[in-house]
């Protein structure tokens, strides 16, 4: 039996190498492959310094001397082999992120969906700071586009951490096109004074997909492993890697980026819960334990509403009765309110939503637990 490479970097053809891991055992798989650029010639800038473009062989699908429509026809072949190998390998609940620019993410749409990948999302990474278009032949290539997928339509308990995207966007839902430089200065991996991978990809991305779609002990493997960005910040963050790569030459200096990555010292500052998993906590709880008397008076945060707390944990206001909920929503001519947030109470001086209540009794959960 061959023992699971967990926190390894394996040497050799991607698909082969997947081809070799269980069935099922991988939580998330992020992929950066070839984009088949088919770039002819050289590229200089207007001072006449040459653009260190993506011209090596692991990116070119043509055949020499060849139609370059062949390329297409290659390239696809690729993309179907190297996604069945990753599907089976991915867990039913687990999900796949494929990036690419407009060379190729297209294609690789297609044989996703083909293939019966069910797409969530697709996410425009905005660069502050792209490579110019040196020729003014087109507009500046500004974005590359990442793909989403669950293994299937009905796959279910697919990781969406909301409520941390929620909170890394300071309280605003995140949404789908994330403004983040291109990886430079010191992150830029060098070797003798040359970048050491043409299309390295900057930690703050990773961190991103990493943090929205896994947990703490999650295997994230990533096929196309190159400079080593997506193993090392899985390590950070408290995640099992597998990384392939096909180049030794990358692949030695992946390891060597990766033995430096230094593990969460508290794993527990990278366990995201999210609220719907929290126990539930009724707000007649909060009555029945003291924390809110019956009579005691709720406001608002602008103390515009006022309401009176019922020995049952409904609340009066207006010659209303109802739930926190209810009566939020009602007293606004809200369709909805969360009453959670909506109400606050004052102790000592002090002014507190509700929902600091609420996780005063979820703490007491815990401890129980």
């Amino acid at each position: 039996m061959i023992k699971f490479p967990l926190d390894t970097v394996l040497i050799g053809d991607t698909v082969a190498e997947m081809n070799k891991l269980p069935e099922c055992s991988v939580d998330v798989i992020f992929a950066d492959p070839p984009y088949n650029l088919q770039l002819a010639g050289e590229l200089h800038r207007p001072n006449n310094t040459k653009v260190n473009g993506v011209d090596d062989a692991w990116d070119q699908f043509a055949r020499e001397g060849g139609d370059p429509m062949s390329s297409f026809s290659a390239y696809d072949a690729f993309t179907r082999e190297w996604l069945a190998a990753a599907r089976r390998i991915l867990k039913p609940n687990g999900s796949i992120w494929v990036i690419g620019s407009y060379h190729n993410i297209f294609r690789v749409g297609t044989i996703l969906q083909d293939q019966g990948f069910w797409v969530l999302n697709d996410i425009v990474w905005r660069k502050t700071n792209p490579m110019p278009n040196f020729r003014g032949t087109r507009f500046t290539n500004a974005h590359e586009t990442m793909i989403w997928c669950s293994k299937n339509k009905d796959a279910k308990g697919v990781t969406f951490n909301y409520e941390a995207m929620k909170t890394l966007n300071d309280d605003v839902q995140m949404r789908s096109d994330w403004t983040i430089p291109l990886c430079t200065g010191p992150e830029r991996i060098k070797k003798d004074g040359k970048k050491a991978h043409p299309t390295q990809k900057p930690e703050a991305l990773l961190y991103r997909v990493l943090l929205a779609s896994t947990k703490p002990g999650d295997v994230v493997l990533d096929p196309f492993l190159g400079s080593g960005t997506t193993a090392s910040v899985a390590k950070k963050m408290g995640r099992h890697f597998i990384g392939i790569e096909r180049d030794k030459t990358y692949a030695t200096i992946a390891k060597k980026r990766i033995k430096e990555a230094q593990p969460p010292q508290d794993e527990n500052d990278f366990n995201i819960l999210s609220k719907r998993t929290e126990p539930r906590v009724p707000f007649g709880t909060l009555v029945e334990r003291g924390l809110i008397e019956p009579g005691q008076k709720l406001f608002d945060t602008r103390k515009r509403f006022f309401a009176r707390v019922r020995a049952d944990g409904t609340l009066i206001s207006e010659g209303r009765r109802g739930s926190i909920h209810k009566i939020g929503a009602e007293l606004q001519g809200a369709p909805a309110c969360n009453g959670w947030t909506f109400w606050h109470y004052e102790k000592e001086g002090r002014t507190q939503p509700l929902d600091h209540l609420r996780q005063v009794v979820r703490e007491g959960m815990k401890e129980i637990a």
